[in-house]
């Protein structure tokens, strides 16, 4: 029995009705006001109580929750397999707090996860009291991948996302986070309203399921591709990691960093690579755009 199936780790499946909202609204079109409705993403704080730790309060759209909690506690590194989960649930009559207990070795680094503010739906970063950057070490799964996929094949992925965003397509006010099979079929999707918490819950359901690392694997993004969510796919041993949008420079710092496949601007039947080309099947010895080598 994997550890995720056990019968203290209970898990409820999103609930759809709980990530949107419908209300009524006015509606100005065409020079003429209108009674309409619309329906809204749902935002709203998720506490997670760990034994042995003040409590972390995140903004998330509710489902998946448990998800969020462990792939949160895996990209502080506090977590780092599901066996250091003794228990992880939602509390009785309490939809909105998540409780767990690790065992002594994770327990020992949960001053990795203080902060001292309410961690928005917009950054996994904000509030800590202190930032240092990840730096490689031997053996890490992303770095070490040998994974080469068709660049043609990466071009059908954001319609292939697009296509599974149930909640976006009614409020058009949520992110996603993909996990394909290389050169093959989507694994699995997550939305919420914050893009790390879509990835958070992504990875919280591998690790949950004892299928980390995802060294095997392509993560594809709905928007940009941040520094936060780069050091989550890294410490998940994705080894490529490909966003509708730009990445930012401290993201494309931490691809070459860690040897990790980082492509940006994937739309429209194109893509910007900003590390890891070889993996892709660039020509190393190609000469690009005023004298510089391929970001292999």
């Amino acid at each position: 029995m994997r550890r995720s199936d056990a019968p203290d780790l209970p898990e409820p499946g999103a609930v759809p009705s709980a990530a949107r909202e419908h209300l009524a609204i006015a509606s100005y079109r065409d020079g003429v006001w209108h009674a309409a409705d619309d329906t809204l993403a749902v935002e709203r704080a998720l506490e997670i109580h760990v034994a042995g730790a003040e409590p972390l309060i995140t903004m998330r759209t509710p489902g998946h929750d448990r998800e969020l909690a462990a792939g949160l506690l895996h990209g502080e590194g506090v977590v780092q397999t599901v066996d250091d989960i003794v228990y992880l649930r939602h509390s009785p009559d309490e939809p909105d707090v998540i409780r767990a207990m690790l065992k002594p070795a994770a327990r020992a680094r949960l001053d990795r996860i203080e902060r001292n503010t309410l961690a928005t739906s917009a950054c996994g970063v904000c509030g800590k009291p202190s930032f240092r950057a990840p730096q490689p070490r031997r053996g890490d799964p992303a770095a070490a991948s040998a994974l080469h996929i068709a660049p043609d094949w990466l071009l059908g992925l954001p319609a292939r996302m697009r296509a599974e965003q149930g909640v976006f397509e009614t409020t058009g006010g949520l992110h996603a986070a993909a996990l394909f099979a290389a050169g093959g079929d989507l694994i699995a999707l997550r939305e919420d309203v914050g893009r790390h918490n879509a990835l958070d819950k992504l990875i919280g359901r591998a690790l949950l399921d004892a299928q980390l690392p995802l060294d095997q694997q392509v993560l594809m993004l709905s928007g940009r591709a941040s520094f936060e969510l780069l050091q989550k796919a890294i410490a998940a041993g994705i080894p490529v990691v490909c966003a509708v949008s730009a990445p930012s420079s401290f993201a494309v710092e931490l691809a070459r960093r860690f040897s990790t496949t980082l492509v940006g601007f994937l739309r429209g039947g194109r893509f910007n690579c900003y590390s890891g080309a070889r993996r892709l099947g660039a020509n190393k010895r190609r000469q690009p755009a005023r004298g510089r080598l391929m970001p292999n």
